[in-house]
């Protein structure tokens, strides 16, 4: 349910040509309290055109920006590869 909601925002917010969002939770379970409270671990790689002038920290930002609100502080750890077509 959480990855379709962010593939749902960042599709919505960048029209990517290549989108991959990957559940990394397994790999944390455990590690802290926030993974036992049920924080996860996503990774994603977004490949857009909205990138296209931007330093890698303002693509990170614009990634933070669209999620943070719809999502709140129920992802843990967000692991980023946002890059131009």
């Amino acid at each position: 349910m959480m990855k379709a909601k962010i593939e749902k925002i960042l599709r919505d917010k960048f029209h990517p040509q290549s989108l991959e969002v990957t559940d990394d939770s397994a790999k944390h379970a455990g590690h802290n309290p926030d993974a036992q409270k049920g924080g996860t671990h996503f990774s994603v790689l977004v490949v857009s055109d909205a990138f296209n002038g931007k330093t890698l920290v303002e693509r990170h930002r614009m990634i933070y920006a669209a999620l943070k609100g719809p999502l709140g502080s129920s992802v843990h750890a967000l692991a980023i590869k946002a890059q131009t077509p």
